[in-house]
């Protein structure tokens, strides 16, 4: 098979952004021609920690992924919702991996990546039923969307449940920093966590490329 032409260029322009403090290239029209080409393999990012810069995806490739460490405990049945590590603390050790430079814009948007804390309701008497309220766990992973994603080029999600028991059907959630979003519907808990399993291992992605995984843009 014919060598695509501008194969060269194109490493030669990843090479320049992951070299950049700042993940810039020239604006002239051949720099321009790369970008897209790029963004369209979905091989560059817009950069979410320099605006107007870009990220590769290979340079995200070792970064870690962030999500409850015992929600496999949960699919198992062997701890409680109540015990599931709460979306805080999946913050908080995503907020100790950024440089501390960029902590404090990640802390600005703490409330909208992990939603407001449950309050679990309590049942008292011998013969009150168990009531868990909706679980809901936050995950980031790295990646974009149509925009940038979270400070250090992070996307957000949760895995929660949408039906009315931990039995029944489950959904995953995952967002840019902006209006980008995909969704995918589960039948159980053990499906959606797998289907997690399956993004934490093949980030970083850029949302689009989630169709393939059976997820829906919304």
């Amino acid at each position: 098979m014919p060598q695509d032409p501008n194969a060269q260029f194109d490493q030669s322009v990843m090479e320049m952004i992951e070299h950049s403090p700042i993940g810039a290239v020239p604006h002239t029209t051949s720099y321009v021609e790369s970008l897209t080409r790029l963004y369209a393999a979905h091989q560059v990012y817009p950069s979410a920690d320099h605006k107007g810069g870009h990220v590769t995806a290979r340079s995200l490739s070792g970064q870690p992924a962030f999500a409850a460490s015992n929600l496999d405990a949960l699919a198992e049945g062997k701890v409680e919702p109540e015990a599931l590590e709460p979306n805080g603390v999946v913050f908080d050790r995503y907020l100790a991996w950024l440089p501390p430079a960029s902590r404090p814009r990640a802390e600005a948007v703490r409330l909208k990546v992990t939603g407001k804390p449950i309050h679990h309701r309590k049942h008292h008497g011998d013969g009150a039923q168990a009531h868990h309220d909706p679980v809901h766990s936050l995950f980031l992973v790295p990646g974009a969307g149509p925009h940038h994603g979270l400070p250090g080029n992070y996307l957000y999600g949760s895995i929660f449940q949408s039906g009315v028991s931990l039995d029944g059907s489950w959904a995953i959630h995952l967002h840019d920093a902006d209006d980008g979003a995909s969704f995918f519907q589960a039948p159980d808990l053990n499906a959606a966590v797998g289907k997690l399993r399956e993004l934490l291992e093949t980030a970083p992605f850029h949302l689009g490329e989630l169709e393939d995984f059976g997820f829906k843009s919304i």
